[in-house]
C-alpha cells in the first residue's frame, strides 16, 4: 500500500489510498450557475473552485477512497498527464481549509 505524506500547516498528514472523506459538517459543495463553477458554502462564505478542484469535490461522497477518486479522475481525463499529485494535493489543501473531514 502507497502512503502519501503531505505536509499541512507544519504538520505532516498521511493521506492513504483506503483513506474516505467526506465534505465538513456544515459545508454543501454545488454548481453555482452565476459563477460558472463549483462551490463551496458554508456558514462564514463560499469559496469558488477552479479547473479541476471542483472534479476532485465532485468525487468525495463519504464511500469512495482516495484511490477510488484518483482512478476516476485518470479514467476520465485520460490525456491528463501525471495528474495524482495535483489530486492528492487538492485532498490536502481541503483538509487543510477544513472543507473535507476523514471518514473513520
Amino acid at each position: 500500500m502507497e502512503i502519501l505524506n503531505l505536509p499541512t500547516n507544519g504538520m505532516e498528514t498521511l493521506i492513504l489510498p483506503t483513506d474516505v472523506y467526506a465534505l465538513a459538517f456544515h459545508h454543501r459543495f454545488q454548481w453555482e450557475e452565476a459563477q460558472q463553477s463549483y462551490v463551496i458554502l458554508f456558514p462564514e462564505g463560499m469559496v469558488k473552485l477552479h479547473g479541476g478542484a471542483g472534479e476532485v469535490i465532485k468525487r468525495v461522497d463519504a464511500k469512495s477512497t482516495v484511490a477510488n477518486v484518483v482512478a476516476d479522475l485518470k479514467a476520465t481525463f485520460p490525456d491528463a498527464v501525471n495528474i495524482e499529485p495535483e489530486i492528492i494535493g487538492m485532498f490536502e489543501m481541503a483538509l487543510g481549509k477544513g472543507w473535507l473531514r476523514k471518514v473513520e
